[in-house]
């Protein structure tokens, strides 16, 4: 068996949630997620509500019902959050003996660091000093196992804040102390404790391998990651060399812009008839496309095809990702007619199979989702039978403004991981993989196709892409799309390197291999390239 652990640092409540019910419910695989949480109290099924002793709000805390076992527990910064999505064969009396096994881990993690610790008769959980005269919790146990397969799982205190525990009663057993690894003497971060949980977890249960992959993790750390250059630290660095530094990249070792490009990747411009009318129609109707914004290379091809991907909500974004070309300034208020526009614009075209994006409006309350909303409304209305593809943002993973995009049913919902799990800070530092993948998981719960997208080229390993392409499917993502990262500008994130096409096509035949109904992977694939013909293969029906 293989086990597919991840640290995946700081991640919300819900986007967490979403990520482990896709994972139990949509894939045989067996994950291993570890993370931490903002302040968040949690109730189980049997909770009494009136364990929590203060208004969650007023301590800059959440509240959230599960689905797990357990009363009240509290999840924050500094502790350890494990959640094992594995396929379980424990046979008779399953839960127990997989309970028993998950507190056998967590006993063995914190004997690797000095602290001592067991079980108390009668109390779920790990206690120090369980058999002495003041025990005192260090980890809590919930969790959920249905058809031989498990949920939820535990919550380690590493260097927690441990005044919330005053503000419930934990697991509801009143009177009884709780203390962290901190408290007992110990200094270590969750992620320290994190990389020698997932070697304990995974001999426990008898994995045969295991895949750990983290956020800012490099397989062989020199000085340079660890932000030494030179002899010292350079703090006249950019902040996207520092982060790129700490993911293990040396930002001297990229490509040059000078750099001339290898064949597979120089293209003609061809701006013929077809080309200049769509620019023309575009300019008229006051739309933007990501087309020219992000300045796609693909731009003579699709438009001389008739194609284009309408950009709505502006052409300013909230976000400044170190690969993207679409400018990054204070946005001016929605266009109210603009929905209208572009589904008149469709219609102009011909089109049969329509995609819409949008800039990051992290400066609006729903995130620019209404906006999305109405175009694909919009569109319908006034074009029946086409189809329509939505690249969406993240929006902070609000699932009132996810829920706003999901009902208007988009044919194909698109959110773009765009790189493995070491590069995401590097990358998308306003971003989360876990939000991300947890975006795509919702979609797909919601019944739409779903899509994302990788750039290679950035400082990922062969492996690592790997790695993403089976988080995406495991998720049940049917259509990907892979291709080269071409840096727009010096301020931009260099190009380690440019892939073969020999390469691109061995990662289809991986992706392929793993149950997506299409896969988009060349050189210049890109997250709206050849859509039409993806949504097809995963719709099965023309579009």
């Amino acid at each position: 068996m293989v086990l597919e652990a991840r640290w995946l640092g700081r991640v919300r409540y819900a986007d967490g949630y979403a990520l482990q019910h896709s994972l139990f419910s949509g894939s045989s695989s067996n994950y291993l997620l570890l993370l931490e949480h903002p302040h968040v109290f949690t109730l189980g099924v049997r909770a009494d509500r009136s364990n929590i002793l203060v208004d969650p709000t007023k301590v800059a805390a959440e509240q959230v019902d599960v689905d797990r076992g357990g009363d009240v527990t509290y999840h924050g910064p500094g502790q350890l959050v494990g959640y094992p999505i594995i396929n379980l064969e424990f046979g008779k009396d399953m839960t127990p003996r997989y309970v028993h096994t998950l507190e056998e881990a967590v006993i063995q993690t914190l004997l690797h660091f000095g602290i001592v610790a067991g079980r108390l008769e009668g109390y779920p959980g790990v206690w120090v000093d369980p058999s002495g005269r003041a025990p005192r919790k260090i980890a809590a146990i919930g969790v959920k196992v249905s058809r031989n397969r498990s949920m939820h799982g535990f919550a380690l205190n590493v260097a927690t804040q441990m005044e919330y525990f005053d503000y419930i009663v934990p697991c509801g057993l009143a009177g009884m102390a709780v203390t962290s690894m901190a408290e007992e003497g110990v200094v270590a971060t969750p992620k320290d404790v994190a990389a020698v949980f997932v070697e304990r977890f995974a001999a426990l249960f008898d994995f045969a391998e295991t895949r750990y992959v983290g956020l800012d993790q490099s397989a062989a750390l020199s000085d340079f990651s660890r932000g030494v250059v030179a002899g010292g630290v350079d703090a006249k660095l950019s902040s996207l060399n520092r982060r790129l530094m700490k993911a293990g990249v040396d930002p001297d070792s990229g490509l040059k812009l000078s750099q001339r490009k290898p064949e597979w990747l120089r293209l003609r411009a061809n701006m013929g008839e077809e080309y200049r009318e769509l620019k023309s129609m575009m300019r008229k109707m006051s739309l933007v496309t990501v087309c020219e914004e992000a300045g796609c290379p693909n731009i003579f091809e699709c438009w001389q095809q008739g194609t284009a991907t309408f950009m709505i909500n502006g052409a300013s974004c909230t976000r400044a990702c170190g690969f993207c070309l679409v400018d990054t300034n204070k946005p001016l208020p929605l266009d109210p007619l603009e929905p209208g526009r572009v589904a008149v614009a469709v219609k102009a075209m011909g089109l049969s199979f329509a995609v819409v994006t949008a800039v990051a409006r992290d400066d609006l309350e729903d995130g620019g989702a209404r906006g999305f909303a109405n175009t694909i409304d919009a569109i319908h209305q006034e074009n029946p039978g086409v189809g329509v593809e939505v690249l969406i943002p993240d929006f902070k993973g609000s699932a009132d403004s996810l829920e706003l995009v999901f009902a208007a049913r988009p044919e194909v919902l698109n959110h773009n991981v765009e790189t493995p799990l070491r590069l995401q800070r590097a990358v998308r530092p306003s971003a989360s993989y876990a939000r991300s993948l947890s975006v795509l998981a919702r979609a797909k719960a919601a019944g739409l196709t779903t899509k994302s997208g990788i750039m290679v080229g950035i400082g990922e390993e062969f492996d690592e892409l790997h790695d993403t392409l089976r988080d995406l499917r495991a998720v049940g993502v049917d259509i990907v799309t892979i291709g080269q990262y071409l840096r727009p500008t010096s301020n931009h994130l260099p190009i380690s390197r440019y892939y073969e096409p020999g390469e691109f096509g061995a990662l289809r035949t991986y992706a392929e291999g793993l149950g997506f109904s299409h896969v988009e992977s060349s050189p210049m694939a890109r997250s709206s390239y050849h859509a039409k013909a993806g949504a097809e293969s995963a719709l099965g029906m023309m579009v």
